[in-house]
């Protein structure tokens, strides 16, 4: 499903703004990387009126990490019908420092049923004449294929405006004609760079009505001009300075979405004013494309035949789905929403997201069991639960309706009670290393919209218990009187901590690159090691937890002081982060990846000829988003270190933000803390 393939890494949202759509701005990475974006010698003529206005008007102070600012924004949108909107946007910035050179480039997404009518571009020089370039001086340009996909009629006209240098004034002008999958458009009024002035119109026909909402801004009542033309204003948005860990753009920034439609609604124009209107529209789109061919009822027969229960059954299909169906994408027009039949997606092996899940919702529906496309943003955050109905979803996953006979069974771990269809499991079929029964992090304590017959529902998926994502991690170790540790570590992961070094290690044939994120960890918390022996535990087994299993040797891992020996219980692994340990103070919330509980285990046998002298004290943390305990005891010979660390919530306020640097540094306490170690017999 456009945008995005959740496997990938999250989209970038390039400093530049990409037609006001931040979902994109991935595909042109390489886009604007390549050297024929270079204009050919652009033609020096005046920019036009409404550029020069902007010329020496009064900005406040901005700090010097601003790169630029939008000076003037104006989108124009007016419905000429219900299958046609014209849009014609003009916007400015002036850049600031040199890394804002980037606004100098803008790009314009078009395809069958969007045309691109006019395109130009000026830039207003601090000294000397004005520079302009049109629509000859633009390329054309297909998103890149990084997400799977493999055809897309998507295409973007991309076009560098000359000179975009600090103190100079760039700004352009297009307009496009539209043929809309839905009657709703998105004033996204705030971005990374701060905002002067911004317009936003509407022209609707005769006896047309709207609805506006808006996100993370007041509402603005609309001034209402002859012609039925809607228009608002806002002024002096701050521009949003990224943060670490923070909430996607998409949930965070300032934006108003609006919805039209002719007086008394039509089918196709109320869709998109609740989730359950929306939920209708994507159900027409599945009409007709689960009917189960017979190759696919024989591949069935095939799958569940050797298997005795229901969920056994299921799990052979999910399987199924999951590894012998490629992740490939063929995005043509309303293919971008609509899935291929199932049919097809089976006799070809491949699909994408929402092909993979009616594939599954077929091949299940034969063994009895009914499911649910759930359409979702695999960023967290997209969409909450006071967000309106509006298009801003990347990714297709099931809701599957559990028999009574397996609905208990321990192993079904993203699993919600519904009002309507009982106990309901959440799996992502696209997601080939998460087992069926859970599902990732990007996904839990998400909102998604259940696709049902009677209309589309917002619910919320599960948050999975954190000892769901983990790292085990346990080494027997000796010390001797030179200060060299040597030993043995096993590592057991589960959950997304097992999927993302799977996902890392999957094309991987080398063995001495296998063993990398064995050298990365221990590089991070030793000075110095070599590496005796590594292997890898279940790689290919998703359905089992990952290890490492490696033996090292560090030398001089142990620091003479005198006659006394230091040493750090916590031998491997780095909890701690610096994350909050800024001169600014925090703006968004800290996002976590997922719930996660890790252990470590560490036995340390003591130098021949030493004893115990001093053991740092324990560490007992707990706030409401995470716990860290921690224990260093002397048995015999040996000192005992353990640990655990809990993140319990998803999201850290800002409110908490305190609370958390102090549970940081109390970490980092610990991890730093050392034992030490003395002559047997020798006085204190």
């Amino acid at each position: 499903m456009r945008v995005t393939n959740h496997l990938t890494n999250r989209v970038t949202e390039l400093t530049m703004r990409v037609t006001n759509h931040w979902p994109l701005a991935g595909f042109l990475l390489i886009a604007l990387s390549i050297t024929v974006l270079v204009p050919r010698a652009a033609a020096s003529a005046d920019a036009p009126q409404w550029m020069h206005a902007l010329v020496g008007v009064t900005l406040p102070p901005y700090d010097d990490k601003t790169d630029a600012v939008l000076l003037y924004s104006d989108i124009n949108v007016t419905v000429l019908s219900a299958d046609k909107i014209r849009k014609h946007v003009r916007e400015a910035y002036k850049i600031l420092r040199p890394e804002g050179r980037g606004r100098g480039t803008v790009s314009v997404d078009f395809g069958p049923s969007k045309k691109i009518r006019s395109l130009h571009g000026w830039c207003i020089p601090a000294q000397g004449k004005d520079y302009e370039v049109k629509d000859k001086d633009a390329i054309d340009v297909a998103p890149s294929a990084d997400g799977g996909e493999l055809i897309d009629d998507l295409k973007f006209r991309v076009l560098r405006i000359p000179a975009p240098d600090v103190g100079n004034i760039v700004g352009y002008e297009y307009e496009v004609e539209e043929q809309p999958f839905w009657l709703q458009d998105t004033w996204r009024l705030q971005g990374i760079d701060p905002v002067r002035e911004s317009h936003f119109s509407l022209q609707l026909p005769p006896g047309w009505v709207f609805k506006a909402s808006w996100l993370s801004h007041p509402e603005v009542k609309p001034d209402e001009a002859s012609g039925n033309v809607l228009q608002w204003a806002v002024g002096d948005i701050k521009g949003i300075r990224r943060e670490p860990e923070m909430p996607p753009l998409e949930g965070v920034a300032a934006q108003m979405i609006v919805s039209f439609f002719p007086s008394g609604g039509t089918a196709k124009s109320n869709e998109f004013v609740s989730w359950e209107g929306m939920g209708h529209w994507q159900e027409v789109l599945y009409q007709g494309r689960m009917d189960a061919s017979d190759p696919i009822k024989q591949k069935v027969n095939v799958l569940v035949g050797g298997q005795s229960g229901q969920l056994q059954k299921m799990q052979a299909i999910a399987a199924f789905v999951q590894h012998d169906i490629r992740y490939v994408a063929i995005e043509l027009g309303i293919g971008g929403w609509q899935p291929h039949a199932a049919s097809d997606v089976f006799s070809h092996r491949y699909g994408d997201c929402k092909d993979k899940a009616t594939l599954m919702r077929t091949m299940l529906r034969e063994i009895g069991v009914e499911s649910y496309q759930v359409v979702i943003n695999t960023e967290r955050g997209s969409v909450t639960q006071d967000s309106p109905a509006h298009s801003a979803f990347n990714h297709v996953i099931l809701a599957i309706k559990l028999p009574d006979e397996v609905a208990k069974d321990p192993s079904l771990i993203a699993v919600i009670p519904h009002p309507k269809l009982g106990k309901v499991l959440f799996f992502d079929p696209t997601n080939d290393i998460t087992p069926f029964g859970q599902i990732g992090g990007y996904l839990q304590a998400n909102y998604g919209l259940l696709v049902m017959p009677e209309g589309g529902e917002l619910v919320e998926l599960p948050q999975q218990p954190s000892a769901m994502n983990s790292i085990q991690r346990v080494g027997t170790l000796t010390l001797d009187a030179t200060g060299v540790l040597k030993g043995d570590v096993k590592e057991v992961r589960l959950g997304d901590r097992a999927a993302s070094e799977r996902y890392r290690l999957r094309t991987v044939t080398k063995n001495e690159d296998r063993i990398k994120p064995i050298e990365g960890l221990l590089g991070g918390s030793l000075s110095n090691f070599q590496i005796a022996r590594a292997s890898l535990v279940n790689l290919d087994r998703s359905d089992q937890p990952f290890g490492f299993n490696y033996t090292f040797q560090s030398s001089n891992y142990a620091r003479s002081a005198g006659n006394l020996l230091l040493v750090r219980p916590r031998v491997l692994g780095n909890k701690s982060s610096g994350i909050l340990e800024t001169k600014e103070p925090r703006k968004f919330p800290l996002e976590f990846d997922g719930p996660s509980r890790d252990t470590d285990t560490f036995d340390i046998a003591l130098p021949p000829g030493y004893e115990v002298d001093e053991l740092p004290p324990p560490m007992d943390v707990e706030y409401s988003f995470g716990s860290y305990h921690s224990k260093t005891e002397a048995s015999g010979n040996v000192i005992h270190y353990t640990r655990c660390l809990e993140i319990k919530e998803l999201s850290v306020p800002v409110s908490k933000m305190d609370e958390l640097k102090k549970f940081y540094r109390m970490i980092a306490s610990d991890e730093r803390n050392t034992a030490v170690l003395k002559p047997a017999g020798a006085a204190k």
